[in-house]
């Protein structure tokens, strides 16, 4: 249905795909799966003809976008990650404008925004505006407008994308069920919805096609050993001799030993085997003759997020931009203490006049000033704290920086400020009443 061939887009010296090819046949639901940057969106804007292609081809039903774009774009519907809706719409006036561009015959546009409409389940919204519809109800008028004109392929961009969890699985509900009828590129970084709706898995990274198979299919190829994870009643060394008679076996490691309540112990155990090969009905078997009851067995199998993990290495290539931006970040936050330092040091020379007015500090308004003066020199903190007239801050400030005697700046500051000697005159008036 689609054939992608040696498809390659370059950004100046950057190069968003590199000679990607892969095959969509019909009928199924592929998944695109690829950590951000990959190069998925650019891939699906070159297939719907968005975004002309550095080289390489691409094919609709036999149709060359680029050559024949007009019978290849009627052959697609297209969901962005962001769907193109006009807000000041209705949901039925937009679908029938979408219909209109489609150039969907007249006769057939109102059946058809009709069954569109009934498929995603917005005919209850038709007359609300989109501006007024929440997320998910705007995903399905997305939705609704890429199923306009009967596509046969559907590419859905992040299709749950900012959705709520209630919302996902009725996007995914209704994905299932369009697959039906319809072809599916569905992408996506969310691995459990890939994994929970496509029939096939492709996985890019920097802009090559690393992976493709089902998803059943990628875990027997990623697969290497076996792990099979055991709990029986018994000791270790029992358990030991016994496996050590079977075929398949490539090692075996102690876990845990435990004292179970009935009496006896147990022991717990890894038994790594030779690939695609299942001894467990042989296990069974021996340690039942062995009188070595089995408590538990489990078959480890490797999950998708480790296969994805594994074929892109986002793990290990996530690490150094931290230490980098954590680097810079620690480099500046040492300039800055250092300038502060300076600072601090050459507004403090006059280490006299600063102790009289901490020990002296009767106004708080003098200490803020004081605090303040070491991050912005002193003088003219100083003289915004103190909020005087004029001629008292400069005198104040003039005192500071002069290194007069500690004993007179402070005799000086505090004469400078009305709210410090007003009290004081109050006072020597109340004893002489008395």
């Amino acid at each position: 249905m689609i054939e992608v061939t040696d498809l390659t887009k370059r950004y100046g010296d950057h190069t968003a795909v590199d000679h990607l090819s892969f095959k969509v046949e019909k009928g199924q639901i592929y998944g695109f799966l690829g950590p951000n940057g990959a190069g998925k969106s650019t891939t699906m804007n070159i297939i719907t003809g968005y975004l002309a292609a550095s080289e390489g081809t691409v094919t609709i039903d036999g149709h060359d976008v680029q050559q024949e774009p007009e019978e290849a774009k009627k052959r697609i519907g297209y969901l962005p990650e962001l769907p193109p809706l006009y807000m000041d719409m209705t949901v039925e006036e937009y679908l029938r404008f979408a219909a209109e561009l489609k150039k969907v015959p007249k006769a057939e546009r109102n059946e058809q925004v009709k069954q569109v409409m009934d498929m995603t389940q917005i005919a209850d919204m038709r007359g609300r505006l989109i501006k007024n519809l929440s997320k998910g109800y705007r995903q399905r008028v997305g939705l609704a407008q890429a199923l306009l004109g009967s596509p046969e392929v559907l590419i859905l961009d992040e299709p749950s994308v900012g959705l709520d969890p209630k919302q996902i699985i009725e996007i995914r509900d209704l994905i299932r069920e369009l697959g039906k009828n319809h072809t599916i590129i569905l992408s996506s970084h969310i691995l459990s919805e890939v994994s929970a709706v496509c029939d096939h898995i492709m996985i890019i990274s920097h802009g090559k096609l690393v992976a493709s198979d089902s998803p059943e299919g990628l875990q027997k190829l990623m697969s290497g050993a076996g792990e099979l994870k055991l709990t029986v009643k018994g000791s270790y060394e029992a358990l030991q001799e016994a496996v050590a008679q079977m075929a398949g076996i490539q090692g075996m490691e102690q876990q845990t030993v435990a004292s179970e309540g009935g009496g006896g112990d147990c022991c717990s155990v890894l038994i790594k085997t030779d690939k695609e090969q299942d001894i467990r009905e042989a296990l069974f078997y021996l340690l039942a003759e062995k009188r070595l009851p089995i408590l538990s067995m489990t078959l480890s199998e490797r999950s998708l997020e480790d296969i994805f993990l594994e074929l892109t290495g986002e793990a290990p290539a996530s690490k150094e931009p931290v230490k980098k931006a954590w680097g810079r970040r620690k480099k500046a936050a040492q300039a800055g203490d250092t300038q502060d330092t300076l600072a601090e040091s050459q507004a403090g020379q006059n280490g006299g006049a600063l102790a009289a007015e901490s020990q002296g500090g009767q106004n708080g308004g003098a200490l803020a000033a004081e605090s303040q003066a070491g991050q912005n020199g002193g003088a003219l903190a100083a003289e915004s704290q103190a909020g005087q007239d004029s001629d008292d801050q400069a005198e104040s400030a003039a005192e500071l920086q002069a290194g007069q005697d500690s004993g007179a700046s402070a005799t000086e500051l505090q004469a400078g400020k009305g709210s410090g000697s007003q009290p004081a005159q109050g006072k020597s008036d109340s004893r002489e009443e008395a």
